[in-house]
């Protein structure tokens, strides 16, 4: 699996999880303890996602679109 993306946005890592899955794609969220325990302290510790590379050109639009909708808000 290859990383899409690193974030420590609970609301995004839910909106992106849900958009891979209703897109067919399966991801692995890594990290998130870490993330929990030191979150605020440790700059850049955040949630990974993770994706099969065959879906990394998908998984990126889909992201793509996430950012695009988050600076729209």
């Amino acid at each position: 699996m290859i990383e899409l993306c690193r974030t420590g946005d609970p609301v995004m890592l839910s909106w992106l999880e849900s958009r891979l899955a209703d897109a067919g794609i399966v991801s692995v969220t890594l990290d998130a303890f870490t993330s929990q325990a030191f979150a605020g302290t440790l700059d850049g510790v955040g949630r990974r996602v993770m994706v099969e590379e065959t879906d990394l050109a998908q998984a990126r639009q889909i992201l793509k679109e996430g950012n695009e909708l988050g600076r729209r808000a």
